[in-house]
């Protein structure tokens, strides 16, 4: 084990400040303009979502990601995390299974 190192007030070595990131959000560049992501824990979420990806829920307490256009607020969309990795290779018609919901 390592012997403590107490040093007397005012006396520390100089280290270098980095910056802490007090948030888990970032910008992300796509063609339909600039991103706004934040990643979402699965204790986080309290309620359910639709993913627009996939037109499918994502159930409560599950880990996703929240996107945004930079300046839409309102338009805020939860998304699976492997259907937001995806959107840029993603077709413009969604196809869906004969189960899913049409809304």
């Amino acid at each position: 084990m390592s012997p403590r190192r107490n040093y007397p007030k005012n006396r520390r070595p100089d280290t270098p400040e980095r910056e802490i990131s007090t948030s888990n959000q970032s910008f992300e560049e796509h063609e339909d303009g600039d991103y706004i992501v934040r990643k979402i824990t699965g204790s986080s979420s309290t309620k359910p979502y639709r993913c627009p990806g996939c037109d499918q829920m994502i159930p409560m307490a599950t880990p996703h990601t929240v996107a945004w256009l930079d300046g839409d607020e309102d338009g805020r969309r939860h998304w699976h995390n492997g259907c937001w990795a995806k959107k840029a290779h993603r077709r413009p018609n969604t196809e869906r299974t004969r189960n899913a919901p049409r809304y």
